[in-house]
This record gives C-alpha cells, sequence and structure tokens, in this order.
C-alpha cells in the first residue's frame, strides 16, 4: 500500500499534465486510471463519461483521466481502487482473478462463442455477470460499468498460427491466467505481459506470439511490430470501470445519481459501437500491412478440442461462484 500511497502523493504535488481536465471550481473530483491510450475506444468512452458527468452537475463534479498507464498499470488498479489511493480506475477484468477466481469464465476458451452470448452474459445482474459483480465487491471496489473490447486473437510475424500445432515452442503474450492454460494445452509457454508493455515485447522478442483486443491493435499501432492477425475470438475481452467503495458510499444521493446515469449510458454506447470498432480496427490494421487470417473449420474443431481441459481446470480453482457462473454461461 506505501507505494499506492507516494504515487497518490506524487500525482498530487505535480499535477500530472497530461489528465484530461483541470477541476478548480468543483466540489468534487473523480480521478480515473487508464493505461490505454486516450485515442482508444475505452478512452473516448471515459470521455463520453466525463463530459456527461460535468455537464449534468453543472461542473460541482470533475473528471480527470489519467490514460496510458501514467499513474497506474493495469494490474495495480484493482488495489489501488480498493485501497483508496485513486478513486475510479479502468482495469481488464481479469486483473480480478486472485481475489475472485471466477472472473476469468470470460476466458473460457470458446465458451461465450457468439455476440449475442456475450451481451447475455454481460447484461448488468445476469445471472454470469451479477454474482462476479458482488464478488467484486469484496476488494473494496464497486463496478461502475463493463467496457466492451471484443475478441481476442493472437498477433505473429512471418504468417500466421494455423492451429495448435503453430504455437509449439512459442512464446506467448497472455494476459489472464486461463489464456495462459490455454495456451500451455497447446504447447506453446504463456508469458503475462501488461497492456502497456505489449509493443516493447514485440518489439524486442520477449514473446514470439501476443494473443490481444483488434481494437488494441489500432490504438497501440502494433501493425509497427507484428504483421499477421489469426481471427481465433477464443475468448471475450472485458474491461470494468471501478469505483472505491467508502468514496461511493459516501457521496450524496443526486452524485451517486449522475455518476450511475453516465455510467449506464457510457456501458450501453460502448457495447453497442463494438462491431464496427472491431471492423474498423481490422481495416486500418490491413492499411497498415498487416494480413488477416481466418482459421479454417479444420484448425478450429483443433483449437477447440485443445480447450477441453481447460474447463477442468477452471472449475477445481474457481470454487463454488466459478461452477456456479460457468453453469450460466454454458446455458447461454
Amino acid at each position: 500500500m506505501k507505494k499506492f500511497a507516494l504515487a497518490a502523493a506524487l500525482m498530487a504535488a505535480v499535477g500530472f499534465t497530461g489528465m484530461t481536465h483541470n477541476a478548480v471550481a468543483a466540489d468534487l473530483t473523480l480521478r480515473i486510471s487508464l493505461q490505454l491510450p486516450m485515442k482508444s475506444h475505452l478512452g473516448q468512452n471515459l470521455l463520453m463519461f466525463k463530459n456527461e458527468v460535468e455537464e449534468k452537475s453543472n461542473g460541482d463534479i470533475a473528471v480527470e483521466i489519467y490514460d496510458s498507464a501514467q499513474l497506474y498499470k493495469d494490474k495495480e488498479v484493482p488495489a489501488a481502487v480498493g485501497s483508496g489511493a485513486i478513486e475510479m480506475g479502468v482495469a481488464s477484468l481479469t486483473r480480478y482473478v486472485g481475489d475472485v477466481p471466477a472472473v476469468d469464465v470470460f476466458y473460457q476458451p470458446f465458451l461465450l462463442d457468439s455476440e449475442e452470448k456475450v451481451r447475455a452474459a454481460v447484461a448488468k445482474g445476469s445471472p454470469v455477470r451479477g454474482p462476479l459483480d458482488e464478488a467484486i465487491a469484496d476488494t473494496g471496489a464497486t463496478v461502475l460499468w463493463w467496457q466492451a473490447y471484443g475478441g481476442s486473437i493472437m498477433l505473429s510475424n512471418g504468417g500466421p498460427i494455423k492451429g495448435p500445432e503453430g504455437l509449439k515452442g512459442q512464446k506467448v503474450r497472455v494476459f489472464s491466467k486461463t489464456q495462459g492454460d490455454f495456451i500451455s494445452a497447446a504447447g506453446g509457454a504463456p508469458t503475462l505481459v501488461s497492456g502497456s508493455e505489449q509493443y516493447i515485447a514485440y518489439q524486442r522478442g520477449t514473446v514470439d506470439v501476443g494473443m490481444t483486443g483488434m481494437s488494441g491493435v489500432k490504438s497501440r499501432q502494433l501493425w509497427e511490430v507484428m504483421d499477421t492477425v489469426t481471427v481465433t475470438n477464443d475468448a471475450d475481452v472485458e474491461f470494468i470501470v471501478v469505483i472505491n467503495t467508502d468514496f461511493w458510499n459516501g457521496l450524496s444521493d443526486a452524485q451517486r445519481d449522475i455518476i450511475s446515469t453516465a455510467a449506464m449510458n457510457a456501458e450501453k454506447d460502448v457495447r453497442d459501437r463494438m462491431s464496427s470498432i472491431e471492423a474498423e480496427a481490422y481495416a486500418e490494421a490491413k492499411a497498415n500491412g498487416m494480413t488477416v487470417y481466418t482459421p479454417t473449420d479444420e484448425e478450429m474443431a483443433a483449437w477447440r478440442e485443445v480447450a477441453k481441459p481447460v474447463y477442468e481446470e477452471f472449475l477445481n480453482h474457481a470454487g463454488d461462484l466459478g461452477k456456479q457462473v460457468f453453469d450460466a454461461a454454458s446455458k447461454l
């Protein structure tokens, strides 16, 4: 916790010129940590939230967005928000796996393999999302909204990954424990790399293959260090926006209403636009020289076969909650 307190003190001292707003007259300030650039669709989604909150509160609530991991890396956000070192943060859902192993239900390979299933799973209060939001609350953070990030794809150089055989002996960037299990089952060597450190990892050859969302390829310009996309769509990538629970409970009803309404609007907007966001990202990747490869039916069958033991591993370590949400997701 000393690290988070130090970061908060440093931020207060220097003001961080990267923030999107300097609140002078506001009665309340919400600081949000984001690992992605502001130009990313998650950054733009936060900007939508900021604008609505500041407008509806007549400037009484100010929102400051610290993008590009200038305050905290993705993996540090849960502790920073839970401890109150910062009011709000955006983190990959899987960053809560240490406290809530069941969150990795969204990374079970090919479990939520259609937009219809994903939408049903992420709906507020659904049998899948509802229990996860409640469990995350035990970490000291309250979930305000979920941010869609699209399907997980694979990045490589020199050609596509044509089925599990293509991962034999390859070091693979992953961003969840379950993805690591999936890669291990396929014969690869998983390496956990934060999203903000992806570019350098590919550039330096720390890993041979990457797993990420297609929108991240665009916002991070990963075509500069990788030349091929393999469209596996093996998992649904989700980010969540959380707020410190004690801070949240200390707000007035009027303040919570403004923030909650803006959060719901932001969640709907990013979810409804996700398909077009991905389509634009694919188009831009191709325009910048990337090859986009769609696996054959035979290759997809091989991927799915490799994934089967991953389910068992998840159910063995994710406890009763894991089984509960996995069963619910399986019925969608």
